[in-house]
């Protein structure tokens, strides 16, 4: 099927272009969401009429979304998340979840415009995209911890795993010096025996 694309569409192509897509793709994305129309010679007149004005209002568009990118790009935003002790969450970070963090920073984000490449099962930092604009498109960071204080050791460079495995050897270490101390202490009073007897035998 043909459409006019009313905007850049990435691997698609940009706006005015005539492209070959599926009827499927067309009818429940492109055209629904208003980004194409069918390429009737209608629409193609048309379109090449307005041309002037949709550029100007996407070149518009597109100052606003990169002025909010300036300030967005490289943001990082934490989403708190019950997980086991092995940093295995319960359930996954979504596109809402990552919108949401944003928003309640300060930023005007849609979940539309998050792209969750791999689902978020683990705590952690996790680049996140957020496409403002056809053309515009930053990173941002999820900061997935138990706790404000987890998300705070992980934002310093530590994942909570590293995090656990000092605490075990610590611990450990904690427990072995323990024990030389009790076996000091044993071979000290064997050592104290034998004068002990020397001692009564004397007597």
């Amino acid at each position: 099927m043909q459409v006019i694309l009313l905007e850049r569409v990435a691997k698609l192509g940009q706006m005015g272009d005539v492209v070959d897509v599926k009827p499927g793709y067309a009818r429940n994305y492109l055209l629904l969401q208003g980004k194409a129309l069918t390429a009737s010679e209608a629409n193609i007149a048309n379109f090449q009429a307005q041309k002037a004005q949709l550029e100007a209002r996407n070149l518009e568009t597109r100052k606003e979304a990169e002025a909010l990118g300036d300030k967005l790009d490289g943001q990082q935003f934490v989403v708190i998340r019950q997980a086991s002790d092995g940093g295995s969450l319960y359930g996954s970070v979504t596109t809402r979840d990552a919108a949401d963090a944003a928003t309640e920073a300060g930023f005007t984000v849609d979940r539309k415009q998050v792209v969750i490449e791999k689902p978020i099962k683990e705590l952690g930092l996790h680049p996140v995209n957020v496409t403002l604009h056809p053309e515009v498109s930053v990173v941002i960071t999820l900061n997935v911890a138990r706790s404000p204080e987890e998300a705070e050791i992980q934002a310093s460079g530590k994942s909570i795993q590293e995090l656990a495995a000092e605490e075990e050897a610590a611990a450990e270490f904690e427990i072995s010096e323990l024990f030389d101390d009790i076996g000091g202490a044993a071979s000290d009073d064997d050592d104290s025996a034998p004068a002990a007897a020397e001692e009564e035998s004397k007597e």
